[in-house]
């Protein structure tokens, strides 16, 4: 009993290190993934002219706005995940769009979508179409 016990621990371990070490080898073999690199897009997030996400106001109506802007195009499934995730910075009621969308359709729509909450000359869009 106590012998049979002991073989299936000892296979049990040996499995698990034998594929640590085959997971090891495939990762070294195949290359490290390359990082990304955004250096250039965050060039632009460096400007202190050009508001960015930390710049968000803390009052209650530009959180609002941001926030109601967000639920519009997050419930919007039609819209890619670049849609869904790009930046919503608002500054005493004027909004400005940054980050990647796939096609000028979803541009169009997140643009309206954020000048039906904040006002039609309250958005600047700053998005841009990545295919």
């Amino acid at each position: 009993m106590k012998l049979a016990r002991n073989i299936r621990i000892l296979l049990l371990i040996s499995s698990l290190l034998g594929g640590t070490w085959v997971m090891a080898q495939d990762q070294t073999t195949q290359g490290a993934p390359v990082p990304a690199d955004n250096t250039k897009i965050n060039q632009r997030d460096r400007n202190s002219n050009q508001p960015t996400a930390d710049q968000q106001k803390e009052s209650r109506s530009d959180r609002d706005i941001t926030q109601q802007i967000r639920r519009s195009i997050v419930s919007d499934k039609s819209l890619s995940t670049y849609a869904h995730n790009v930046k919503i910075v608002t500054q005493n009621g004027q909004v400005t769009l940054k980050g990647p969308v796939k096609t000028d359709d979803e541009k169009h729509a997140i643009e309206a979508k954020a000048a039906e909450v904040a006002g039609n000359n309250k958005v600047t869009s700053e998005l841009s179409v990545k295919p």
